[in-house]
């Protein structure tokens, strides 16, 4: 098991647009993925369900933590923390 903590810096969070790029990203990937919104204490739901996504009620700043176990866990959240920090691709 892998565990990555780290803050949403999006002005959505984790809403809309950047949550389809965090479930496309997570779903590449042979891992099973679980989300904490460290923020309001919400969670963990599954990093592959859009909708339990939705109810964390991640917005810009809160602190989340990313869980991953199966033969891919480490380059999930490697590619889960290069997506985040680069702001899902929006400057």
């Amino acid at each position: 098991m892998a565990i990555l903590k780290t803050t949403i810096q999006h002005e959505a969070g984790l809403h809309a647009r950047p949550l389809a790029q965090f479930v496309k990203t997570v779903k590449e990937y042979d891992a099973e993925v679980q989300v904490t919104n460290i923020t309001r204490g919400k969670g963990p739901v599954s990093g592959a369900s859009p909708v339990k996504l939705l109810l964390l009620a991640v917005l810009k700043e809160h602190e989340v933590e990313i869980e991953a176990s199966g033969p891919q866990a480490e380059e999930v959240l490697v590619a889960l923390d290069a997506l985040i920090q680069d702001n899902f691709g929006e400057a």
